[in-house]
This record gives structure tokens, C-alpha cells and sequence, in this order.
């Protein structure tokens, strides 16, 4: 805690009283070894700082000097403290407190019962830390310290608050934070906006809480208060999550986490630093050299105080005429910059509005996308359903057709969600190993048969030169390669469409590769073709009409090569074709040996278990109706807190919970399951795109996610792959 600062300045004022009165303090004493404690606790040597504090009690024992002995096992005390080693800390805090009984009431004393008191709030002992705090808030009375009666009030409000007695924490918290920032000696009011922001996160009014912890964030930066900054950080991520505003509750979380990581290492440097050289010789020689070197300086001091006095007039008088100049030349100045000042302010109102405009657009694309989600959900759902229960012919026409428009719907939407993933500034490229030969041979099969149905000519041709083992993004590969072929094959009939890849040439590891995607379609007007990577962008309405799609596949090209290092070119005649090409720079890699997955046996679903924890009625009968085709016993809640009973009351072999349920939710409550069954597996439906939010879901103790609109295959081979792995 950062009260226990201000144990040095506690012990540093006995030792300097102790020091006035007495111009040669004994080096061997108490006050000496607390001091030489102080310094290499200073320097985080812990080690040294305990050794000599125990010499410190040895000494005050000896001399039976109770006072020295109840400083030496306070300080102590702290040390344990920031060591983390809180029951440590109460049992020296104990005996210092029963030394300082018998003498007469102190700061000391008042100041050891305080941080005892803190050290059974770290415990969660509420009663005991209520006792303590009350015993030093009579003392402060006794000895009339009235400034350090606020941080009593403090801690009180934190008791309080854990206590769930909120308006008594609030009536204290509240004339905490309405001191001025100069005024708040003891570094409490971001402690007391934090504790107020608590409050109102479980009143459930989040707006406030966040105003108040992000206060709360700002002073504890400021005071380098970085405990209680990673308590702030975490509390301010389950605010925003509360809220559904899941990037902001992310990067909170992340920030917790980093900055719980950097003050465990630097508990952990603490405890294994080396020992500083401090031998009792070396100290007891420095001393008494210390007045010989003070006479010598002393002297040194004088001989050039008259010639400093000489500079002194010479430097002010230097400092007044360039004090005229610059005042002069001020005056030009600022009349500059008040016009520099001017146009800056027009430039970022005009940056501000483009920004808040763009922002704004990707917010509602995602929003409105991600609501879609839900009844496509139930559409494609109901149509697989159907599908597989042998309707009649003529329905099986209809219902065709139903699931190709599900199917347009939804890539419509994972388009939308990829365009704004790709604009942000959080996408990441990975770099593994990848065979660019084998990854556009497979994709070249997969496209064959849309080939044939408008009887197109469908070439690969690959340079054998291309190294099997590059350094590179193979999902971002596909990706940019999906778009163009399809693309190329949608817009070309009864011609041809070709894929190309080439060396250009290789040099210090590094090898460069020219791709190239042409086609014989209808080309691109000369007219389009600069605006034809824009998002929404297509040839003409007729060519969206007739073809369909988004608009949108060649807008996420463009942005993909450039993430790769690459740039998009075209060149194309209208009624000729078109081709596409770029060079990406690969780093050469190494041979390795991928385990190929075995193909599930539907075997494995026959009999087994399966919790569903969904909350739209519709969502219910289409995932049970499907989990029953497969033999599978399924039963169903409709909220996090009976699915936390239910499993705690029965077995189970799966569990497929909603992230988005009344009350708390799917990652709150496989939290809180986690704690009494860590190996049942767990599996995430949301609605939200799976790219942005796997790693998320999965740091709450999920096992994999499936994302709405399900996909019939791979739900099953989801569920298949948990299952496999009991």
C-alpha cells in the first residue's frame, strides 16, 4: 500500500531529532541500523534491509531501550509488508504494538496500529481492522495529529464498503474526493474514487462508475500508485463488459494483467536481490571522516563564495539585456503563433469530425451486422432442419432456395465485419511457415467446380523455383486469393481464368513472389477502375444486379496486401479481362511436420450429455433438434446462474453456453463453474465475429467457440473434437 511510504518519513524524523541533539550519534545503534535498514530497503535490497533491522532489535534489546525496540519491529513490519508477506507483518506488528503499550501514546504507535489495520483489510478481516484503525484514530486525537486522521477515514470507507454498509462508505469516501489534488497530502483520493467507483458498478449505474474510476486511473498514474492502477484497470474492464462495449473492457483487461505482471516481478527482484556491500567497518571509518571532509569543504566553500558573488552580479546583469531581447522578440512571437494557433485549431476540428464520421460508420456497420446474426441464426437453422428431414420435391426446390439466400445474407455480413476489421488499427499478421505451391493447389481444387458451371478454363500455373517453405500469413493469403478467384470465375463465361505465381528473385533469405489472378470477363471501364477498391464498390447497378455481392471483396484485397508489404495492380479493358497482381517478400523457413487431423466418428455423440445454456426460444429448438439427430441427450436453461446449478447437480459431458444471457453472462458464469469443474468442456456461441473475440472468450475458461449462424458441419465437428478429448 502506498501509506507504508510514509514509514521512512516517520523513522528519518526520529533519527534527525535524534541527531540535533546529540552531534555524535553512536554508529553502533539502534538508530543506525534502522537507518542503514532504510537505505538498502531504499536500493531494494530486502535482504540486506532485514539483517540489519534484526540488528537493530538485538541492540534496542540489549541496551533495553523498549522505544527503539517497537521503531525497529514496526519498520520491520513494513518490510514484510511490501514483501507481500502479510502474515509476517501482523505478527511483528503485534510485538511492536505491545512495546508501544507501555510507553507513552506516539505517532509511532498511532502509525503502527493504522498499518496493522491495513494488513487485516489485505487478509479481509474486517472486525480486527475495524479495532486497529479505531485505536490509532485515538491516539492522532491524544497526541493532536488531526491531518492524519485522513487516512483512518479511508481505510474506514474501504470496511465499510466490503462490509456492504455502502451509504457509511459513501458519507466518508465522498469528503475524501472533494479536496483539492494539492490538498491530498496522504495520496487518498484515488484510493476514495476507486472504492466510490465500486459502489456504483454494483448499484449497477456504469456511466457513474466509470467516471469515477477512470478519475481514480488518472491520480493513481499520477501518483505512480501502480497497485492500486491494476485494481482500477481490472474493475474498469467488468464496467465496460456489463456494458457490452467489449473492445474497451479488452483493453482494460490487458492492462490489469500487464501491470499484475510488472509488480510481481518487481516483489520477486526484491526478494532475490544481491547483497549490497555494507560492512560495519566501512560505516564506522565513513563517519568518522565525515567531519574532517565537512571542515575541508567548509573551507573550499568560502574561498569561492566571493567569486561566486562576482559571476552572480555578472550573470544577472548578462540575464537582463537578453531578458529585454526576448522580451522584444516575444512580442513578434506570439503574434505568429496566435495565427499558427488559429489554423492548427481549423485543421483538427476538421480531423476530429472525419474521425468521429468514420468511427461512427464502422460502429453501426458492426452493430447492425452483429444483430443480424441472431435470426439468421434461426433461418439458416430451420432450413438445415428441414433440409434434413426429406421434404417433398417441390419443397426442397423452395427451401434451396431459402438457404442460398441465408448463405448470401451471411457472407453479405462477414463481409461488412471483415472490411471494418481490416480498416482498424488491430489486425495482426502472423508469421509461420507456409507452402504457397500447396496453398494455391488446394485452392485450385476447391474452385473447380464453379469453374465448370460457366464453362471456364481453369488454369494454375506455379514457378518450381518458389521455395516449399516460406515465412508468411497463410490465412491472409486465402483470403486476398478467394476474393480474386471468385471474382474472376463470377464474371467470366465460357473462358478463361488463370492463377500465376513466380519468382522475381531471392536474395539474403528473403525470396519475393509475383502473383497474378486474369480472366477473359467483361472487364472494368477505365471510368471505374480507380474507384473499384473502395468499400461498396462495384462496376456499374447492372453488374450488381446481375452478379450480386457486396462490393466489398476487393476493398478487403487491397487492405490485406498492403498489411503484407505488397500493392495491389490492375489491368483491365471492358469485354477483354482483367488481370490482378502484386509481389509479397517472404523470409525463407524450415521444413515441418503437421499432424494431420483425423475426421470425427459420429459415433462418439451417441448417448452423451449436452447442457445448452441459450436464451431465445427459437435458438433452443433449433440447437437441440440438431444435437438430437445425432443421438445426443440434450437439456436446456435459459440463464447463467441455473446453468451454474445445474452442473454443480449433475453430469454432464459438454456444455454450449451463450456469451449474451439476462442476468450474468456466458464468460461470468463459465468463470464461476471453472471454480468447482475445471475439465468439463465448455463451448461459446456468440454472435459476434469470431476473429475479434476467440482469444477473449477463451482467457474466461472456454474451450472453443462457434459462431451464429451455426454451421451444420462445423458445429458438429466442434462438438466432436471437445468430446474426443474427455
Amino acid at each position: 500500500m502506498k501509506y507504508f511510504i510514509l514509514t521512512i518519513l516517520f523513522f528519518t524524523t526520529a533519527i534527525n531529532a535524534q541527531k540535533k541533539t546529540n552531534a555524535k550519534v553512536a554508529l553502533d545503534s539502534t538508530n543506525y541500523y534502522i537507518e542503514l535498514a532504510n537505505f538498502h530497503k531504499k536500493n531494494n535490497n530486502f535482504r540486506s534491509s532485514q539483517e540489519y533491522i534484526q540488528k537493530a532489535i538485538e541492540f534496542a534489546e540489549i541496551k533495553k531501550d523498549i522505544q527503539a525496540q517497537a521503531d525497529a519491529y514496526s519498520f520491520l513490519g513494513s518490510v514484510y509488508f511490501e514483501l507481500k508477506k502479510i502474515e509476517d507483518a501482523i505478527q511483528t506488528y503485534d510485538k511492536s504494538i505491545k512495546l508501544y503499550s507501555t510507553q507513552k501514546p506516539s505517532s509511532n504507535q498511532a502509525y503502527a496500529l493504522y498499518n496493522l489495520g491495513v494488513c487485516y483489510v489485505e487478509m479481509k478481516d474486517y472486525s480486527k481492522a475495524e479495532f486497529y484503525f479505531k485505536g490509532a484514530e485515538n491516539i492522532y486525537e491524544i497526541i493532536e495529529i488531526p491531518e492524519a486522521k485522513e487516512m483512518v477515514n479511508l481505510q474506514k470507507g474501504i470496511v465499510y464498503r466490503a462490509k456492504g454498509e455502502n451509504q457509511l462508505a459513501l458519507s466518508i469516501l465522498n469528503t475524501i474526493i472533494v479536496k483539492p489534488d494539492e490538498e491530498d497530502h496522504f495520496k487518498t483520493k484515488a484510493e476514495a474514487l476507486y472504492q466510490i467507483g465500486l459502489i456504483e458498478a454494483e448499484n449497477n449505474r456504469n456511466n457513474l462508475a466509470i467516471n469515477y474510476l477512470t478519475k481514480a486511473m488518472e491520480l493513481s498514474t499520477k501518483n505512480k500508485n501502480f497497485e492500486l492502477k491494476a485494481k482500477v484497470a481490472k474493475s474498469l474492464s467488468e464496467v465496460y463488459e456489463k456494458m457490452i462495449d467489449i473492445n474497451n473492457s479488452f483493453k482494460y483487461i490487458k492492462q490489469h494483467i500487464r501491470i499484475r505482471d510488472s509488480i510481481k516481478e518487481i516483489i520477486n527482484k526484491r526478494v532475490g536481490t544481491e547483497d549490497f556491500l555494507s560492512f560495519k567497518q566501512a560505516e564506522q571509518l565513513k563517519s568518522i571522516d565525515q567531519m574532517n571532509r565537512e571542515n575541508k569543504e567548509q573551507q573550499r566553500a568560502n574561498k569561492f563564495s566571493k567569486l561566486i558573488s562576482i559571476l552572480s552580479i555578472a550573470l544577472i546583469s548578462i540575464l537582463s539585456l537578453l531578458s529585454l531581447s526576448l522580451y522584444k522578440n516575444n512580442i513578434i512571437r506570439s503574434q505568429s503563433n496566435k495565427q499558427l494557433q488559429d489554423k492548427n485549431q481549423e485543421l483538427q476540428i476538421a480531423k476530429d469530425k472525419a474521425e468521429k464520421a468514420s468511427k461512427a460508420r464502422a460502429e453501426f456497420l458492426s452493430t447492425v451486422s452483429h444483430e443480424l446474426r441472431t435470426p439468421l441464426n434461426a433461418i439458416n437453422g430451420i432450413t438445415h432442419l428441414l433440409i434434413e428431414e426429406n421434404p417433398k420435391k417441390s419443397q426442397l426446390q423452395y427451401l434451396t432456395s431459402l438457404k442460398f439466400s441465408g448463405d448470401y445474407l451471411l457472407t453479405f455480413i462477414n463481409d461488412i465485419l471483415e472490411i471494418n476489421r481490416v480498416e482498424s488499427e488491430n489486425i495482426e499478421i502472423e508469421s509461420i511457415n507456409v507452402n504457397v505451391k500447396q496453398l494455391l493447389s488446394d485452392l485450385h481444387n476447391s474452385f473447380k467446380d464453379l469453374a465448370s458451371k460457366n464453362n471456364n478454363e481453369f488454369i494454375l500455373e506455379i514457378d518450381e523455383k518458389i521455395p516449399d517453405h516460406l515465412i508468411g500469413d497463410p490465412t491472409k493469403l486465402s483470403q486476398i486469393f478467394i476474393n480474386l478467384i471468385n471474382n474472376a470465375l463470377k464474371f467470366t463465361k465460357n473462358g478463361k481464368v488463370s492463377i500465376g505465381a513466380s519468382v522475381v528473385k531471392t536474395e539474403n533469405d528473403i525470396s519475393t513472389v509475383h502473383f497474378e489472378i486474369a480472366d477473359t470477363g467483361i472487364g472494368i471501364p477505365i471510368e471505374k477502375q480507380s474507384s473499384i477498391f473502395e468499400s461498396f464498390s462495384q462496376g456499374s447497378v447492372e453488374i450488381n444486379r446481375k452478379y450480386g455481392g457486396t462490393g466489398l471483396g476487393l476493398a478487403i484485397v487491397k487492405r490485406l496486401v498492403s498489411l503484407l508489404g505488397g500493392e495491389i495492380q490492375l489491368i483491365s479493358s471492358q469485354g477483354i479481362g482483367s488481370t490482378f497482381s502484386f509481389d509479397i517478400d517472404f523470409k525463407l523457413g524450415q521444413q515441418t511436420f503437421v499432424e494431420v487431423k483425423k475426421q470425427y466418428d459420429e459415433s462418439i455423440f451417441v448417448h452423451k450429455k449436452v447442457l445448452v445454456v441459450e436464451d431465445n426460444k427459437i435458438n433452443q429448438m433449433i440447437t437441440k433438434k440438431m444435437l438430437e439427430n445425432k443421438e445426443i441427450i440434450c437439456e436446456l436453461v435459459d440463464n447463467g446462474e441455473e446453468a451454474i446449478e445445474m452442473v454443480r447437480s449433475n453430469e454432464y459431458d459438454l456444455i454450449l453456453m451463450d456469451v449474451h444471457l439476462p442476468g450474468i453472462n456466458g464468460t461470468e458464469a463459465t468463470e464461476k463453474i471453472r471454480v468447482f469443474n475445471k475439465t468439463i468442456p465448455v463451448i461459446a456461441l456468440t454472435a459476434i465475429s469470431l476473429n475479434e473475440n476467440r482469444e477473449m472468450l477463451l482467457s474466461f475458461g472456454m474451450n472453443d467457440v462457434v459462431t451464429k449462424p451455426f454451421n451444420p458441419d462445423n458445429f458438429y465437428k466442434v462438438i466432436a473434437n471437445q468430446l474426443s478429448s474427455i
